[in-house]
């Protein structure tokens, strides 16, 4: 359910906290006043762009009768239009500024009715008054139900991400199990995605960790494998996890195909939720095994057993009468909101997640919410049961619309009493905390940047830090990268790699792929200035589009790479508008040894326990993290298109006897050099080869 700002007691959602009014010209990232560090609340963290955000918007004032040049008279009138064409049955709607950016995405059971309220021309509250002065055209979408309006709502809100509206934030897919059902020795795996392949999905589960776990125990407890059909089949000998008892070894005969079946029975029935059942023939075999003196197979049997506990363990509540059901319940504290949502799936728990969506800090908690739980199963199945902490308005239409995509009955209901009542009472605790835990990482975070622009001696805390890297082997895979940071920590949306283009360029010259990487990202926004004629840079990006201007660059490197990433924003015109600083290695790459350079300044050295010297080591190691994935990947796509001819000395005949050994080239690249020697054909000296060139260190 999405509430629509003209509905009495309800209120649009404010401007996201980085995403000014692509209407009005905004100033650069980061001119919101610098939060003290020694007076920091974590209310006042929390909301600190928030507000400066809030000053970004136009001021609406009364605008006298019959004047029509004011905004909010050009807003009403477009509405106005609007409301003539508009028909009288349900539909989405959606308000446009002059740039064709969409504020807001409402749904309303009449268009046209909904749309009138707008062009009233007293009772709006500032917040909707906004919006009107910002709308410059109203799109209309009709549809044939107001169930249809809500799910099409939903998935707008989603794709378009209108400042006005409540927005779900931090969405991803969930991972799930799958036990395959296209071989004949089935094989357990976590999946994401399309669920295509045949056989038997399981979840969702919060995380991967989840996930990871759960598969580990239960390879403990039904010896399933999770090695690829193509590594199964080149097998001539088990492999080392049917050695450490985690595999029944059906690859090589190990266990016969009806004892295999029933071993995989037995995982399906447990996650399935008859664990009950399984833990109990598991333990009358363990006592039968025992009662006939075969110790060894009773020790399994207790393994298998131990297993199983480790799982339920791991999964805290497990309630007696919710087989299937999700719950949500929503925390607001110092401007922001907190939903935990926690997943049950066949009696069992598989795991809770925290989402932090962008509301305006005067929505009710039964207001976000609503918004949230709409958005939140736009792209999920719904279960049969969804348990609020809060009564939202018009539950049962979300209901109605959840049942029309799921196929079933979907039931939304807020619980008083009994044992849902208390798994609500339980995901509320855990909003509570984690929205405790938000508060006081972003009151950290301001500290820091604060204490950075002290170090640094900036004229104010940074808002937005963009740090720079690049690697490579021997020149070959370049690529660089650019990773973001702000008041909330690390804005992983927004980091991006580049891909080292120019053919001149000298293998290994790491000074030009720096002034590459800075000139691809920074033309854009001298451009962007340019059109803009401001005498700054100015901020013209939605939420999540890289054209943000940076209020500080941090490279990778000593006083050289400072050099040359000057010379890059020389070239660009922007020598002066870009704070640019080098953090330079310790001697022998020791942590806390890291020595900062600045242009025209001294260099300099901090304290190794200093927490500013900590944050920025932070920064540099996510840099170093994100680029160097990015190579590994390039470098295996590259792998695997050329194939192990690249590798010196390996030539097809020995491509092939690796293959047949190891299965696949992700097997390959994790052998030792003494598993790489036992392959026939393969010498020491290739063996090492071999080793090295898919181990081999990015530059």
């Amino acid at each position: 359910m999405i509430h629509d700002p003209a509905e009495p007691g309800t209120a649009a959602a404010a401007p996201s906290a980085d995403a000014p009014s692509p209407a009005v010209a905004a100033p650069a990232a980061g001119a919101s006043p610098a939060v003290g560090a020694q007076d920091i609340d974590a209310a006042t963290a929390a909301l600190a762009v928030e507000e400066d955000d809030e000053a970004r918007l136009p001021e609406v004032e009364d605008e006298p009768e019959g004047d029509g040049a004011g905004p909010m008279a050009v807003g009403r009138s477009a509405i106005a239009r609007a409301v003539r064409l508009a028909p009288t049955s349900p539909g989405v709607y959606r308000m446009l500024n002059e740039g064709r950016d969409v504020l807001y995405v409402g749904k309303a059971k009449n268009v046209k009715k909904r749309l009138a309220s707008y062009a009233r021309p007293t009772g709006q509250v500032l917040r909707i008054a906004r919006m009107i002065a910002l709308t410059v055209e109203v799109e209309v979408i009709s549809t044939t139900t107001e169930t249809e309006a809500l799910l099409l709502e939903a998935n707008l809100i989603k794709q378009l991400r209108p400042r006005f509206n409540v927005q779900l934030r931090d969405d991803k897919s969930f991972p799930y199990i799958l036990i395959t059902g296209d071989h004949w020795a089935p094989q357990i795996l976590k999946h994401r995605g399309a669920q295509s392949r045949p056989g038997r999905y399981f979840g969702p589960f919060a995380s991967a960790g989840a996930v990871n776990r759960t598969i580990t125990a239960l390879q403990r407890a039904f010896l399933v494998r999770s090695c690829t059909d193509s590594f199964f089949e080149s097998r001539t000998r088990p492999c080392l996890l049917y050695q450490i008892r985690r595999c029944a070894g059906p690859c090589t005969g190990e266990v016969d195909f009806p004892g295999y079946s029933e071993l995989v029975r037995e995982a399906t029935d447990f996650l399935s939720g008859r664990s009950r059942a399984v833990k109990q023939l598991l333990a009358a075999e363990m006592e039968k095994a025992s009662g006939e003196l075969e110790f060894e197979t009773a020790a399994l049997y207790r393994d298998r057993l131990a297993a199983l506990s480790a799982i339920q363990s791991q999964q805290g509540i497990n309630p007696r009468t919710v087989e299937e059901a999700d719950v949500f319940a929503i925390h607001q504290d110092g401007g922001y909101s907190c939903v935990e949502v926690f997943f049950f799936r066949t009696g069992q728990n598989w795991g809770n997640r925290a989402y932090f969506p962008r509301a305006e800090k005067t929505f009710t908690p039964a207001e976000v919410l609503g918004a949230f739980v709409a958005q939140f199963y736009d792209d999920k199945p719904p279960p049969k049961l969804i348990l609020l902490s809060h009564e939202i308005d018009e539950a049962e239409l979300l209901a109605d619309a959840l049942c029309v995509k799921a196929g079933h009955k979907v039931e939304v209901s807020v619980p008083k009493r009994g044992e849902k009542k208390e798994l609500v009472t339980h995901a509320q605790t855990n909003a509570r905390e984690a929205l405790g835990r938000k508060l006081a990482d972003t009151a950290t975070q301001a500290r820091l940047l604060d204490s950075l622009a002290t170090t640094l001696g900036l004229p104010k805390a940074p808002q937005r830090i963009e740090v720079y890297d690049n690697s490579h082997i021997q020149g070959t895979n370049a690529v660089g990268a650019m990773i973001v940071a702000g008041p909330d920590g690390f804005i992983k949306n927004q980091y991006r790699k580049f891909n080292i283009r120019s053919e001149g360029l000298t293998p290994g010259d790491d000074y030009a792929m720096m002034r590459e990487v800075l000139q691809r990202r920074f033309k854009r926004l001298a451009a962007l200035q340019t059109d803009g004629g401001d005498a700054e840079p100015a901020d013209k990006s939605k939420d999540d589009e890289v054209p943000q201007w940076p209020d500080l660059v941090i490279i990778d490197g000593g006083r050289g790479q400072l050099n040359a990433a000057r010379e890059a924003l020389s070239g660009i015109g922007l020598t002066d508008q870009v704070t640019l600083l080098g953090v330079a290695k310790g001697p022998d790459r020791d942590a806390g040894r890291e020595t900062l350079f600045l242009p025209d300044r001294d260099a300099i050295k901090l304290e190794p326990r200093d927490p500013v010297l900590y944050f920025i080591q932070r920064l540099r190691d996510e840099a170093h993290r994100f680029v160097i994935g990015s190579h590994r990947t390039l470098r295996k796509k590259d792998i695997r298109e050329a194939g192990l001819q690249e590798i010196p000395g390996i030539g097809p005949t020995r491509k092939r006897a690796l293959l047949l050994h190891f299965g696949t080239l992700k097997e390959i690249e994790r052998a030792s050099i003494a598993d790489l020697g036992k392959v026939p054909g393969i010498s020491a000296e290739s063996a090492r080869r071999i080793f090295e060139f898919f181990h081999a260190r990015p530059g």
